[in-house]
């Protein structure tokens, strides 16, 4: 069971992941990318287009660790924040999918635009109900205005949360960070660092 600090802490950073579709958040600088080195309090992270940030985080720091899960997971009942692309018969074909903790239900509820890919949207929702097909798993996702499908493949890449730590962050490991602000000195000061845990690429 998560010490009470630090489940305080990864429901405020989920939070705030779960708000970075807001305009404040689009105004910050979202980077994705791998950790390619630790010099001191600075991470040194190198986004997907080959640029080098120098990262540093606010005190007290937030660690979420993205941990690798199924579709089995996902159950009628649960809140899920899913990234998908529209498909010919109006339905979304996911991306990603977020099973989020119960705490986090209801932020970020409703469907919008996302910036991980042309045409992509993030869906944040309940799930009322679960379908396997011979396309996949689908799920009829409901939120306060409406309701998407999303069809789950084999590709389709399935995420939950944990506390993490700093300890964890190594070369190489997955880095996504949803809003971080220039520093005079050049650096980027973010509240959150979001990594995949044993290898995960952060879909995000």
């Amino acid at each position: 069971m998560l010490h009470s600090r630090a489940w305080s802490l990864l429901v405020v950073g989920l939070a705030l992941v779960g708000a970075a579709g807001s305009s404040s958040a689009q105004e910050a600088v979202r980077i994705r990318g791998t950790l390619e080195r630790v010099d001191g309090s600075i991470l040194i992270v190198k986004s997907r287009d080959g640029a080098e940030f120098k990262i540093t985080v606010t005190d007290p720091p937030v660690y979420v660790a993205l941990v690798r899960a199924s579709v089995a997971d996902i159950r009628p009942g649960m809140y899920v924040g899913a990234t998908g692309l529209p498909q010919a018969d109006g339905s979304q074909r996911a991306v990603e999918v977020h099973i989020f903790p119960e705490a986090m239900r209801g932020t970020g509820e409703g469907h919008r635009s996302s910036d991980l890919a042309p045409q992509a949207t993030m869906t944040n929702a309940s799930v009322e109900q679960t379908v396997t097909g011979n396309d996949g798993h689908t799920l009829t996702m409901k939120y306060k205005d409406g309701e998407k499908k999303l069809v789950v493949t084999p590709q389709t890449v399935v995420v939950t949360y944990a506390a993490g730590d700093r300890g964890e962050l190594k070369p190489g490991t997955g880095i996504f960070i949803s809003a971080a602000r220039k520093m005079p000195d050049g650096t980027l000061q973010t509240p959150r660092i979001n990594y995949g845990r044993d290898g995960l690429m952060p879909p995000m």
